[in-house]
């Protein structure tokens, strides 16, 4: 069963999916499909050090773990 990432579109109405290479689409057939949930859950809790700072990037606050 494949997984993919998705998360509410900041500018339009509908969803962008994670299409990897820290790029999101909001074209469905261009998601990232994983074949574990373990692999997209990785995805959806990326975390950013900066400045000596961790954090969550903005685009994956909101973002959830999908199954078709």
């Amino acid at each position: 069963m494949p997984y993919h990432v998705k998360t509410p579109s900041a500018i339009n109405s509908g969803d962008v999916y994670w299409k990897g290479n820290n790029t999101w689409t909001e074209t469905y057939a261009d998601r990232l499909q994983f074949s574990a949930q373990a692999d997209a859950n990785a995805v959806k809790n990326t975390k950013v050090t900066k400045n000596g700072v961790t954090y969550a990037p903005k685009w994956f606050e909101n973002s959830t773990v999908v199954t078709e």
